[in-house]
């Protein structure tokens, strides 16, 4: 790449950044009303125009020590529900229960099947992904020990009132209060559905390293956080490759990246697949070529599909188990 090009694609990232902090003066936020779960609607349907994003909230829990137990508790927590979502999706089947148990009780998983997929390598990677986070899951819940929560109470079904609908109503993806999104429908619809969370795992897990003392357990984060990014990219690749003969595609991964972005303050930390200067844009990263970090109150923003700061709701519709509960307040 010649000098001219490096320009190029600097001024073509600093105009994509400054395009999305445009969209988010414009969009405004989502009100939270008594009972209901809200989300920041990236494509029209906001309802609250005028309300403006607030500054990047704060960690949570606030002022609390939190132990390396506490946070590996609160990504086995995440990885409940992302195991939850591909074994269902890839097997038809959920975590066997033996996986499952532990401090909190363990929590109805709401939804699932298995997808009917069409493309024999979407297939394929959902059955690795799958075994993946099914090892992530026996994995942490090994090294936590007798200190381990059990899974939280998850909503991965396809229900108009469900965490998916509630997401990609939100995006703009489907409108009306009674559409569905069923991530179970089709390859490209599951390829969404993962698409909702996947990056949301990588940016918990390279927030989280920082907080772990323990050499053992940081070198093991460290792993799982490859193996999430690897995912991630691959879930983004095959959005990509398909988003080329169908451009709705690429549209609906911007349209759920600022939905994300939306909840968890006023940084921008979340990136679509749509590239800029003939490059694709696989790995969301910074100016500095970093993938980017959230801290676990800005996950849990995202999860809860909640800007407020709240314990529950979205995918875990009774919270998440452990210490680490309250998402951010934006």
């Amino acid at each position: 790449m010649n000098n001219h090009d490096m320009i190029a694609a600097l001024d073509l990232r600093v105009k994509r950044r400054e395009e999305r902090r445009h969209f988010f003066k414009m969009a405004g936020g989502a009100a939270v009303a008594a009972g209901s779960v809200s989300l920041l609607s990236a494509c029209g349907g906001n309802d609250n125009p005028s309300v403006t994003p607030t500054p990047t909230p704060t960690p949570a829990p606030t002022g609390a020590t939190v132990s390396d137990a506490d946070i590996l508790n609160f990504a086995l927590n995440l990885e409940y529900l992302e195991a939850q979502f591909y074994s269902y999706a890839a097997f038809g089947t959920g975590l066997d229960a033996a996986l499952t148990g532990g401090i909190g009780g363990t929590g109805t998983v709401t939804g699932g099947r298995k997808v009917t997929f069409t493309d024999p390598v979407v297939a394929a990677y959902a059955l690795e992904i799958a075994q993946d986070e099914i090892n992530h899951v026996r994995f942490l819940r090994s090294a936590i020990g007798t200190a381990t929560v059990g899974q939280p109470a998850i909503d991965i079904s396809a229900s108009a009132t469900g965490a998916f609908s509630s997401a990609a109503r939100a995006a703009g993806l489907i409108t009306g209060a009674g559409s569905m999104f069923d991530p179970y429908a089709s390859d490209e619809n599951f390829l969404l559905g993962a698409f909702i969370f996947e990056d949301v795992g990588v940016s918990a897990y390279k927030g989280a390293a920082a907080l772990i003392t323990n050499k053992t357990f940081t070198e093991a984060a460290a792993g799982i956080l490859a193996a999430e990014a690897y995912h991630a990219g691959l879930i983004r690749t095959v959005l990509y490759r398909k988003g080329i003969a169908t451009p709705a595609l690429i549209d609906a991964t911007e349209a759920i990246s600022n939905a994300r972005d939306s909840l968890d303050g006023a940084s921008d930390d979340d990136q679509g697949i749509r590239g800029s200067n003939n490059a694709s844009n696989i790995v969301p990263t910074d100016s500095n070529g970093i993938v980017y970090s959230r801290n676990t109150g800005q996950v849990l923003n995202i999860v809860y599909l909640n800007k407020s700061a709240v314990s529950a709701g979205g995918f875990f519709p009774a919270g998440v188990n452990g210490t680490i509960r309250t998402s951010g307040a934006n």
